[in-house]
């Protein structure tokens, strides 16, 4: 069974297709129009070994904000339509990488409960022209979408695009984690019976 979704989404400030392969070999072909954000969807997906294609234009002359939150909406769904009713999947994921004097740890249950939780100081406002405080908006609406509960704990760190380079590499190494197919699972991993 292929693990795949492709989710479009045009709105009046955006329009957004995202294509996403789980069982990928990292592959992408990425187009934000915000170039921190392209640097970081390519850094994720080459740690999740998700192929993922990104063709996304917004009002980036108004500010990043729309198109950055729009990707998280679109990632987070394409997440749910790959993932179906999530059978066999190991369900958690947890992952620490390091970024020269970073250390980032990112943990996530595909739990049906969405939830965010960002313990992380972003030393600079700006990375270059991206507002750094889009990190959160981006993660929310990804954990939100994909009905996930997920940790993110930056341990410590001085330079801000390492802390959030960290954070995105953990992130596609945790989901890869947890949407790992498990043959001892047998069914849904939980005893309820659904997620």
């Amino acid at each position: 069974m292929e693990r795949t979704a492709r989710i479009e989404r045009k709105t009046n400030e955006t329009n957004v297709k995202l294509d996403l392969s789980i069982d990928g070999e990292g592959q992408s072909s990425i187009e934000t129009g915000v170039p921190f954000m392209t640097h970081m969807l390519d850094l994720f997906t080459k740690h999740g070994h998700f192929n993922m294609t990104v063709d996304a234009k917004g009002d980036i002359e108004v500010d990043d904000h729309h198109t950055t939150e729009d990707i998280g909406i679109c990632l987070g769904q394409a997440l749910v339509q790959a993932l179906g009713d999530k059978r066999g999947i190991k369900r958690y994921g947890n992952a620490f990488v390091p970024m020269d004097e970073t250390l980032a740890q990112v943990v996530v249950d595909l739990s049906n409960r969405p939830h965010l939780e960002l313990r992380a100081n972003f030393p600079s406002q700006k990375v270059g022209t991206f507002d750094t405080e889009l990190v959160h908006e981006f993660l929310w609406k990804l954990a939100l979408e994909a009905r996930m509960n997920l940790h993110v704990i930056v341990h410590y760190g001085q330079n801000t695009h390492h802390i959030i380079e960290a954070i995105f590499k953990a992130l596609g190494r945790a989901l890869d984690e947890a949407t790992s197919i498990d043959p001892r699972v047998k069914g849904i991993p939980s005893t309820k019976g659904m997620l």
